[in-house]
Formats: structure tokens, C-alpha cells, sequence
């Protein structure tokens, strides 16, 4: 296993923002994380990364920093580059972990940087990219890490559509060929569409867990995410349709 939580809580003051969530990951899985806002998506990547004070048990946590940062990426959700260095040298950033050990660097560098369609933009200053083009940079760097298992909060947020499908096509590249990602997402179709696996979480809690076409019930649609919507097969793949929220409460 890549990935092994067991009663994984982490609190903010007494509160549990997630409250003994126990799941595993596999090499070959891409696994989208999905909740409301609130549900504890982000805590629960920190909490098993050892970012943030946790109770129970992570098998990444439980590692040294450096075997850790060998055996899984992680993208947080700032997409901010404070540096003006080239593209080149941020996403060589992600070889880190391997420094010294040998491996072909620049290999994984340019790799990454063809995974996320940035090869033309390799010697560009990396703080002159555009919002999103930045965002695709910041991915290569984790892709460059080359870890088996990569965690992912929010990565295609700030993408345009295209960038998105390309995106989640990667890393539905990377679970084929034997790696393992966990995205949190919020676009329930590009979830449905290319993970292998969902993991809802509801108010910190662990709510389902399994193939998108049976975790995306109507009955959990509407309790966790307040929608109703229409999930059906197509020749090109699964697809979600929002119909209308089940309670309107006249904007935000």
C-alpha cells in the first residue's frame, strides 16, 4: 500500500474537522476526494502528510522527512511562485528528494514539463505565466518528484476547461502506469469521468468509498451535496449531470 490511514482525527481546538478516517491506497488507483466545503478535504491530505497535529495512525506521517518526501508528492493549494526563476529550474525544484542519488534529473524534468504541455516554455521566468500557466508549473514540479503516490488539494482549480481535462488525464496516466493520486476535487464530473475511485467526506467524516458510478447515488447527491443530478454511461466514458439543488435559499 501506498497509503494506509487508521482513525485519523484532526482538530482544530476540540472540534474534529476529520474524525477517525481509516482508508488505504493502492498503486493503480486515482482516487478523487470530494465534500462540500468544510468537509475536511484539505485537513485530511495535511493530516496524513504529518502537516498538520493528528491523532490515530498514517503510514506517510509515521515516515522520516526524507523518505516521506520520496514517497509522496504533495500540491497544496497555493499556486503562488514568489521567484523569478526559469520553469525549468522550479520544476527541477521537485528533484529534491534525489539529489545525489544518482538518478537522471534532467529526465524527470523534462518529462514533467511535456506531461503539463510546458516544454515550449522551459526557459521562460516562471512569474511572467499566466494564472493558470503557473498553476500547470507548479504540478510539473510535483510530477518531477517522481513519488509513487501524489496528494493534490484542489489541483485543477484556476485551470481552463481544457487544462482541466489534460490535467486529470495525466493523472489518470499516472495510476495506469502503476503510481497512485489523491485529488480533492469539486467538479463531480472530471471525478466521475477519470478517477477510479471516490472518497466522500461529509462534516469530517469518511461517508462513502468506491467506484464513482456507485458512490454518486441520487440518495448521497442529494444528502451530502444538497443536488440533484443524472449519472449515465456513454460511449466516451461516464457522465455527470447537474439537474438543481433540492433547496434554494436565494444566493449566498
Amino acid at each position: 500500500m501506498l497509503l494506509t490511514l487508521q482513525d485519523l482525527t484532526v482538530r482544530r481546538g476540540l472540534c474534529p474537522v476529520v474524525e477517525a478516517v481509516s482508508l488505504t491506497v493502492a498503486p493503480g488507483e486515482c482516487v478523487g476526494l470530494i465534500g462540500p466545503n468544510g468537509a475536511g478535504k484539505t485537513s485530511l491530505l495535511r493530516g496524513a502528510l504529518g502537516l498538520l497535529p493528528a491523532t490515530g495512525h498514517s503510514s506517510l506521517a509515521a515516515m522520516t522527512p526524507d523518505a516521506r518526501a520520496r514517497a509522496a508528492a504533495w500540491l497544496p493549494q497555493a499556486r503562488e511562485i514568489a521567484w523569478g526563476i526559469s520553469v525549468a529550474h522550479l520544476v527541477r525544484l521537485g528533484r529534491t528528494p534525489h539529489l545525489g542519488r544518482g538518478l537522471d534529473d534532467d529526465g524527470a524534468v523534462t518529462h514533467a514539463l511535456g506531461r503539463m504541455g510546458l516544454a515550449q516554455f522551459r526557459d521562460r521566468t516562471a512569474t511572467q505565466l499566466s494564472g493558470g500557466e503557473q498553476a500547470r508549473a507548479l504540478i510539473a514540479r510535483a510530477l518531477a518528484q517522481e513519488a509513487p503516490l501524489l496528494l493534490a488539494d484542489e489541483p485543477i482549480a484556476g485551470l481552463d476547461p481544457a487544462a482541466q481535462i489534460a490535467t486529470m488525464r495525466v493523472f489518470a496516466r499516472l495510476a495506469e502506469e502503476g503510481g497512485a493520486v489523491i485529488a480533492s476535487l469539486h467538479d463531480l464530473g472530471l471525478a466521475a469521468r477519470h478517477c477510479t475511485r471516490l472518497i466522500v467526506l461529509s462534516a469530517g467524516r469518511l461517508v462513502a468509498d468506491g467506484p464513482p458510478r456507485a458512490v454518486l447515488t441520487p440518495d448521497l447527491l442529494a444528502e451530502v451535496f444538497d443536488i440533484r443530478a443524472h449519472l449515465s454511461d456513454t460511449p466516451d466514458g461516464l457522465v455527470f449531470q447537474p439537474l438543481d439543488t433540492l433547496h434554494h435559499h436565494g444566493g449566498f
